[in-house]
């Protein structure tokens, strides 16, 4: 299988998000992807061009008031130059996010990250897991235990430190890690047999 490249692209106001920002990029690179875990606000050169260069992007940011911080609204907005040349376009993208409540509109939040991957022509990879804690049987403690589909969803109570993300979100925030990194392979070793053929070809 081909190596792909991931960009983890996050923020995190209080810490909680960068634990699952970590959960994704060990999950991704145990599963043999080259990751690269990048927070939106301090951004380099080099960061970009990891961005614009990587098979996948995976967004992520905690739920404030409806939708993602305004921290992560402003690297949005800066990639519109991107967006109008359609630099991304291709690329696979996927989505996490926190929030204090258990529902707290983080649907929202994964809404707003896979049409912001849509404009940039992107194709979003959703969770891919059936939903836990969904009957007696089972427990808090079940991968995907909000029933979300568009994306990774957690849920840490506001007066809790990082130690205090729920383990089992941190296991779901991986699976969509390993996910992502799965079918980046695919596609990056379809890339590389297509490019084969045009070459033997003479294409």
């Amino acid at each position: 299988m081909a190596n792909p490249a991931i960009a983890v692209v996050y923020y995190s106001g209080s810490g909680h998000t960068k634990v699952l920002a970590d959960a994704v990029v060990a999950a991704a690179v145990s599963a043999g992807a080259t990751a690269a875990l990048l927070r939106v606000d301090e951004l380099t050169e080099e960061s970009w061009s990891f961005i614009d260069e990587a098979d996948a992007i995976i967004f992520g940011a905690p739920t404030y008031m409806g939708t993602a911080p305004s921290v992560f609204h402003a690297f949005a907005e800066k990639t519109a130059g991107r967006w109008a040349v359609q630099k991304w376009r291709n690329k696979l993208g996927a989505g996490f996010t926190n929030a204090a409540c258990k529902a707290g509109d983080k649907n929202s939040t994964l809404d707003y990250f896979s049409t912001f991957a849509a404009q940039h022509g992107m194709n979003w990879i959703n969770l891919g897991l059936l939903p836990g804690w969904k009957s007696t049987k089972g427990t808090e403690n079940d991968l995907n235990r909000f029933g979300y589909f568009n994306g990774a969803a957690a849920q840490t109570f506001s007066d809790v430190g990082i130690e205090g993300v729920h383990p089992a979100d941190i296991a779901t925030a991986g699976h969509l890690g390993r996910r992502v990194a799965d079918i980046a392979s695919i596609f990056a070793a379809g890339r590389i047999a297509m490019d084969r053929d045009l070459v033997s070809t003479g294409a």
